[in-house]
C-alpha cells in the first residue's frame, strides 16, 4: 500500500501555503575524489546501539559504490564486521587506531582521530 503523506528526505510531508512548490534537488553524482584530497573524519559512536562501540569514517565525497568498497577493505583489515550506511563507514568495535593506520598507508593523508 501506498503511502499518502510520503515525506522526502528534508523531512516535508504538508504545507499549509496554497503557493508552496517544493522543489527536489537533483541527486548529481559527483566523482570521487582522490585519496589524497579526502577529508575523512574517525569517531568512536555509542549512540542507539545499545552500549556497543562503532567506529564511524565520515567525510567521503564521491560515489556510493566507492564507500561500498572503502566500507569493504576496512572491515577485511581490521577483521570485523559493519555497513556502509548514509554516507558513513561502520566498522564494528574501536578501530580507531587500526582504521586511521590503514587510511594513511592507502593515501588518505588528511584523515584524522576526533
Amino acid at each position: 500500500m501506498a503511502k499518502k503523506n510520503t515525506s522526502d528526505k528534508n523531512g516535508f510531508v504538508f504545507s499549509t501555503d496554497p503557493n508552496f512548490r517544493f522543489e527536489a534537488e537533483e541527486n548529481k553524482i559527483r566523482d570521487t575524489l582522490a585519496p589524497a584530497q579526502q577529508t575523512l573524519r574517525i569517531l568512536l559512536d555509542k549512540k542507539q546501539r545499545a552500549g556497543k562501540a562503532v567506529t564511524l569514517v565520515t567525510g567521503f565525497i564521491g560515489k556510493e559504490e566507492d564507500l561500498e568498497q572503502l566500507g569493504k577493505q576496512l572491515k577485511n583489515f581490521c577483521g570485523t564486521g559493519g555497513s556502509v550506511k548514509d554516507g558513513e563507514a561502520l566498522v564494528q568495535g574501536d578501530q580507531r587506531d587500526k582504521v586511521l593506520q590503514w587510511l594513511l598507508k592507502n593515501g588518505y593523508a588528511k584523515s584524522r582521530k576526533l
